[in-house]
């Protein structure tokens, strides 16, 4: 998507004929204008000079952002940021409160002057009550004044009015040169009355001034402008906060010293210095040191994360306490920072599809008026009232009439939510994302990584009698400090967390399939699985049953033996993360059936299912077989697919709402319409609950813009005449100029959302009801099928060891996918080409596992 600065625009209307023009273009896909930031973005193949020649033709102004794509990215990130951030700055607000004190103080001097002198009976020099020709003579060139000082509202008005498209300034033109032009017609008549002699004709023909009026239209036209500036400025804090945390310099070693560089300098593979206190400048990796780094800038979470060698560092956060030596891995627009600012940034771009009933009422609102305003006059007219009531109410329409608040409804809402959710770490894509994550029904939930930690942790330890939980796990540490299997470090971290290291060992060996053996102090030690550890010594029926349960919970046993002494069990699992039954809890108090996809088998998923509180589990699902399972799922409402966004991909594309949870630095994750930077399912239900705010509060904007015209126009046209009720010009007027005030300020609400509060959940009415899609009746179609070999393999223990014999498949060119399961001792590969049994035989022998045969 390029984006561009379109000025010249003042309302709904201009925005319409916008998107208009800019869509007639040959080549452009798609084209969508916000007012709230006057920006426009536009996709498709049409170059940049085709599409601002459009806009000026249309009667506006329109440049390239950041100058292009051909502006190098290196060099354009920080000026890229400051154009940006100089184009959401309040430019409006100054300008118009300068106008506006001007415009009040000839105001004042001419409403003294006409309603204060003749209503009022205020004193006035005897020259006026002696040639009340001065009198009005004074007041049109009040007025005229006032006109001048608020031409911009002429020129606009008119000039949109000759190129075929009114805008709302049109509506103000007309309506202050109506009661201008009859004011002085009535002058000139007054003149003749005066001429010949007639007092009372004369009186008569100043009661039909309107001078203040046309002046009064104006003001308060610009006091509305203002506060409707002022607010739509607040709208954009969160995105501007974003932009200021970009940093401008960043330290880096060049030559063996320390330079202080613009951050726009600095190339991957750079090193650079951080001291506490200072903000990351780009996205790198640790080489030297340790500290704690506040992220809150990208996740919203104020805890500091600690940071050591190693580990990863993002651009605009900030270091708190320790020295930190990087190197440089993402900059310019590649950093996690300004991945974020595009995204909320080319979010606020796009259009919600509540929005597209406003836009159709917006392109026809201003010409739908005018003639409104003539009829009103006509009818008046041919009624038998005066020109001047008949004018009035024609005035009176043109001026209460506001296409704004219906233009600024959608997105000043948009910009606002997604500002609150770039502030917890939720990224929305686009409008439509925003919009539509609330109206989800259904939620599919990947297992590993999103309701597990996805990394081996031990859950459970089960010493037989006679041995304490400190000697059985001191053994297991000693035997699996030289295993490289992933079970082997979990059992040596939990030792560490509890003060235990291994002790020496020797003659060890890691049995394939089996188990580990080795020797310390004279003693043999040996650990593995029940069938293995029987080899060894006696399992007891009551540690059987315990293991056998374990299992059942989704847990691997890991047997431990000392000179043919069984010692106990220590369990290792993939555990679930601490929120995610509570996040699921919440999902389903808002009505959403929640629902686990995993490759495990059966046991282990339906096990973790329990333990998480979903309502199905689908087991034994590959990939591309979760795509079928939420197109199936779709059959039933909204989807909404939770995943890592890598190998979820096609269920993130498929689902009508793709999640990518975890994203970290990895922000642009094509597949998803919404990225958590944190791992916590809390925020996916966060995601909702504020998509649910943000809808409502686009509903109460909208509902306000229409009654307020729907109402209005009518009382000012004189429909309620019978009934007592008219409607003065200038009180449109400042009715008008309340609107978009309201509007904008109603969608500042949302800053006072809490996207974690539960208290104001609820279940959306005629919650579905979706059958059970159980994966025994799931065909090959659904699961996904290629051309399949299956290997038969001995060897694997664990889900840890599906998983390093998946992974080492899968790196296979020709590997498209591969499901393991180490209960049946299978590998069910599919294919995208033919490949050679030796190279799938060699690649899994090279993990230390043993191919039996290959299908």
């Amino acid at each position: 998507m390029e984006q561009y600065t379109v000025t010249g625009m003042t309302c709904a209307a201009c925005q319409a004929r916008v998107e208009k023009a800019v869509g007639k273009v040959a080549g452009v896909e798609s084209c969508s204008v916000s007012l709230l930031t006057n920006s426009m973005g536009v996709t498709g193949t049409a170059s940049a000079a085709e599409i601002i020649k459009a806009v000026t033709d249309a009667g506006y102004g329109a440049s390239l952002k950041g100058g292009g794509k051909d502006s190098g990215r290196r060099n354009s990130s920080l000026s890229r940021l400051a154009e940006q951030e100089e184009a959401l700055k309040d430019h409006e607000t100054p300008k118009l409160r300068k106008r506006l004190i001007v415009s009040l103080i000839f105001l004042l001097i001419l409403m003294y002057f006409s309603m204060g002198h003749m209503m009022l009976h205020l004193p006035v020099p005897s020259f006026f009550h002696e040639n009340p020709i001065a009198l009005g003579l004074l007041q049109l060139l009040l007025a005229a004044i006032v006109m001048v000082i608020n031409q911009k509202f002429f020129i606009s008005g008119y000039k949109s009015l000759f190129h075929g498209s009114p805008n709302m300034d049109t509506l103000i033109a007309l309506g202050s040169s109506a009661a201008f032009g009859y004011s002085t017609v009535m002058l000139f008549a007054m003149t003749g009355a005066q001429l010949s002699g007639d007092p009372e004709l004369v009186h008569q023909y100043m009661m039909e001034f309107y001078f203040e009026s046309a002046a009064m239209i104006l003001t308060l036209i610009t006091v509305g402008k203002m506060l409707e500036a002022y607010s739509k400025g607040k709208t954009t804090n969160a995105l501007k906060s974003l932009m200021r945390m970009a940093p401008k310099t960043a330290n880096v070693i060049r030559d063996g010293e320390e330079i202080t560089v613009s951050v726009d300098d600095v190339s991957k593979g750079d090193v650079f210095v951080v001291r506490p206190g200072e903000t990351i400048p780009v996205d790198g990796r640790v080489m030297e040191g340790m500290s704690a780094v506040n992220e809150a800038a990208l996740t919203g979470e104020s805890l500091p994360v600690d940071k050591a060698t190693g580990d990863e560092v993002s651009s605009g956060t900030l270091n708190q306490s320790g020295f930190l030596k990087c190197e440089a891995t993402r900059v310019g627009e590649d950093t996690t920072l300004s991945q974020i600012i595009q995204m909320v940034s080319d979010a606020a771009a796009t259009k919600a599809p509540v929005a597209r009933l406003a836009d159709k009422i917006s392109g026809v609102f201003v010409p739908v008026v005018i003639g409104i305003a003539v009829v009103t006059i006509i009818v008046w007219l041919l009624i038998g009232r005066t020109a001047g009531f008949a004018l009035a109410r024609g005035i009176c329409v043109l001026v209460v009439s506001c296409p704004c608040a219906l233009g600024l409804a959608t997105p000043v809402a948009i910009m606002v939510g997604n500002g609150v959710g770039a502030r917890n770490g939720i990224l929305f894509k686009n409008a439509e994302a925003l919009q539509e994550t609330g109206n989800v029904r259904i939620v599919a939930l990947d297992k590993t990584g999103t309701i597990t930690a996805g990394e081996p942790r031990v859950t459970d330890l089960v010493p037989v009698e006679g041995v304490s939980e400190t000697e059985l796990l001191e053994l297991a540490a000693s035997l699996e400090q030289k295993s490289e299997h992933p079970l082997a470090g979990a059992i040596l971290q939990y030792a560490g967390e509890n003060g235990l290291s291994g002790a020496d060992i020797s003659d060890f060996q890691a049995l394939p399939g089996n188990g580990l053996t080795a020797t310390r102090n004279g003693s043999v030690l040996s650990g593995g699985n029940e069938s293995f550890i029987r080899t060894k010594a006696d399992v007891p029926e009551k540690i059987h049953a315990q293991g056998q349960k374990l299992a059942e919970e989704g847990k691997t046993p890991l047997f431990f033996a000392k000179d043919k002494k069984l010692l106990g069990i220590i369990a290792v699992a993939d555990t679930m993360k601490e929120d995610s039954a509570e996040a699921i809890k919440q999902l389903q108090n808002m009505g959403i059936h929640v629902v686990m996809l995993t490759g495990d088998n059966e046991r282990t998923a339906q096990a973790v299912g329990r333990a998480a509180g979903v309502n199905e589990v689908i087991a034994g699902v590959r990939p591309d077989g979760k795509e079928s399972v939420i197109r199936k799922l779709s059959e039933f409402g909204k989807v909404a697919m939770v995943g890592d966004g890598i190998n979820d991909a096609p269920a993130l594309t498929r689902a009508d709402i793709g999640i990518a949870i975890g994203a970290g630095t990895d922000v642009a994750i094509d597949a998803a319409d919404v990225v958590l930077m944190k791992s916590s399912l809390l925020d996916v239900a966060a995601s909702i609950r504020l998509s649910r705010r943000t809808y409502r509060n686009i509903v109460e904007n909208l509902f306000w813009a229409l009654i307020y015209n729907v109402l209005l126009i009518p009382a000012a046209a004189g429909v309620y005449s019978g009934l007592g009720i008219t409607m003065n010009p200038m009180l449109g007027a400042a009715a008008m100029s309340l609107s978009s005030f309201c509007v904008c300020m109603n969608a500042l609400r949302l800053n006072l959302v809490k996207v974690y509060d539960t208290k104001r959940d609820k279940k959306r009415r005629n919650t579905i009801q979706v059958p059970k899609i159980v994966s025994t009746e799931m065909n090959e179609t659904e699961r996904g099928t290629m051309m399949e070999k299956t290997m038969k393999i001995e060897g694997m223990m664990c889900g840890h060891c599906e998983a390093r014999v998946k992974k080492t498949l899968e790196a296979l060119e020709q590997v498209e996918e591969a499901l393991v399961s180490h209960e049946s001792g299978t590998a069910v590969v599919k294919l995208n080409g033919e490949i050679d049994n030796d190279v799938l035989k060699k690649a899994v022998e090279d993990q230390d596992y043993q191919v039996l045969g290959i299908e």
